[in-house]
């Protein structure tokens, strides 16, 4: 058992590919796993069973959790109940894809971060985002133990140093290195377009691209849609 974080129940909220990769992780690393998709959970027990984590209805799952990773679609986060999760630390791998998401311009507006949407409809919770900007594929096969020869990293972000501590802590008991971002707002840094999204580096070279966001296309292109300046 490697756990590490406050958190020892995780829920993961979405049960594709990314929310299975992410209760595999956490079940190899000694953690409690429940997972709920949109609807009866009853279609996906078996496969979850098989992971080692327990299929459950969204509710059950915020209810049983010490923190929640939500893994689906972000279009259908306008679904989650706010008044279930208000106090919970809420860890946003979600990012706008209109094969998914459908035409939202709502969703890829770069004034603002998919993540403080996120915030914005799960007022009085915690949100960090992280956990999305490297492919489920990646994470699958990368996970190391702490101080391993090429170990990657996952960048976060998020407003409140105690939760970016929490989420490092269970990031490095998945198996990687954590870097942070800066604020919620930051996040963007980690979302499609950006340099770092789809990176399967290690903390140096994150850093590296985190720190060339403000010269980068993408980032030219938020700052302009911000008056010239970006988020910290």
């Amino acid at each position: 058992m490697t756990v590490s974080s406050p958190i020892r129940t995780l829920g993961i909220i979405g049960a594709g590919r990314l929310g299975r990769v992410l209760a595999t992780l956490a079940v190899d690393a000694g953690y409690r796993v429940v997972v709920a998709r949109s609807g009866d959970p009853a279609p996906v027990a078996r496969t979850i069973a098989a992971i080692g984590a327990t299929a459950a209805t969204v509710s059950d799952v915020i209810a049983v959790s010490d923190a929640v990773i939500l893994a689906l679609p972000l279009s259908r986060c306008q679904t989650l109940p706010a008044d279930e999760m208000r106090g919970m630390l809420v860890v946003d791998a979600m990012n706008y894809w209109w094969g998914a998401d459908g035409d939202r311009p709502d969703l890829d507006d770069p004034r603002i971060s998919t993540s403080e949407l996120v915030q914005r409809h799960l007022a009085g919770a915690r949100v960090v985002k992280g956990l999305g900007h490297m492919g489920y594929h990646d994470m699958e096969d990368e996970a190391r133990p702490a101080g391993a020869p090429g170990r990657k990293a996952i960048a976060i972000a998020g407003d409140t140093a105690a939760d970016l501590d929490i989420v490092s802590r269970l990031i490095d008991d998945l198996g990687f290195d954590t870097v942070i971002a800066g604020s919620l707002a930051s996040g963007i840094m980690l979302e499609p377009g950006a340099d770092a999204f789809g990176a399967d580096v290690g903390a140096d070279e994150l850093r590296e691209m985190l720190d060339g966001f403000a010269t980068s296309q993408r980032g030219i292109v938020v700052a302009r849609a911000r008056g010239g300046s970006l988020p910290t």
